[in-house]
């Protein structure tokens, strides 16, 4: 099949991969947003058997429009999972830029012609674009207390311990070159939640691929409630720390390499 190189603000060759467990009143409205920001765009609802039925409200979306897709799993196990199987099922497909977005509002559909612009024409842009809440011009609305000082240690402490320079690491809305997502060996990424985000930026700068932050503003859902809770939290610390221990190991042994030649 034909490989679309640069997806522009306006192409059909944009998918953006929506997640959902338990998200039935939001989903109609966030594809309505979407389409109305990139008409051109296509959805790949990825929904995890959700019991309150938004699988059917996705399959009757798909129904009356063909840029709607629907990829039903059969049982909740992740948001990177889910993300694995959305991905694989565009890169199966001529898709030249695949994006993520929350079904639950607190990412703008609206900022999505600017996000994929960054792009570029004939692979000229970024390889990866990250919406950042905390670089200039970002900003969060409406959340607790709590949550911004856990997603803002979460992101100074990746920082630190992976040595990239992402102000945003954990951002759950980004776009991807479709050849990012064909280099990064996606049948071995086993993490979840803010950890998924993080493995696959900093695999993403590992391989050498541009990745760069643009200002998004935040906001925290209307609707439903939150996925993130301790074991989440818990899996992004382990993680993060053994692949912050293994990059020092590898930078150590570098050095004891070059003092012995």
């Amino acid at each position: 099949m034909a490989n679309r190189q640069a997806p522009g603000a306006g192409d059909e060759s944009a998918l953006v991969v929506i997640p959902t467990y338990n998200e039935r009143d939001n989903l109609e409205p966030i594809v309505r947003r979407l389409f109305a920001a990139l008409p051109s765009a296509h959805v790949l609802v990825v929904d995890d058997g959700s019991p309150d039925g938004t699988g059917e409200v996705a399959d009757g979306l798909a129904a009356g429009d063909e840029r709607v897709h629907v990829l039903h799993r059969s049982e909740k196990a992740g948001l990177g999972a889910a993300y694995v199987a959305g991905f694989e099922w565009a890169l199966a497909r001529d898709y030249g830029a695949i994006i993520e977005m929350d079904a639950d509002g607190s990412h703008s559909p609206e900022d999505l012609p600017r996000l994929i612009g960054m792009l570029g024409p004939d692979g000229t842009g970024a390889d990866v674009v990250l919406g950042s809440r905390y670089v200039p011009g970002g900003r969060t609305v409406n959340w607790p207390w709590y949550r911004a000082l856990l997603s803002r240690g979460a992101n100074v402490y990746s920082k630190l311990a992976l040595g990239v320079a992402i102000n945003d690491i954990t951002s759950g809305y980004r776009v991807y070159r479709r050849e990012v997502l064909e280099t990064l060996q996606l049948h071995n990424v086993a993490s979840q939640g803010y950890c998924f985000q993080v493995d696959l930026a900093w695999r993403a700068v590992e391989a050498g691929f541009v990745v760069v932050e643009v200002p998004i503003t935040f906001v925290e859902r209307e609707l439903g409630s939150s996925k993130m809770d301790a074991e989440v939290v818990r899996e992004a610390l382990v993680r993060v720390t053994k692949w912050g221990l293994r990059r020092r190991g590898n930078q150590a042994a570098g050095v004891l390499r070059s003092l012995r030649r």
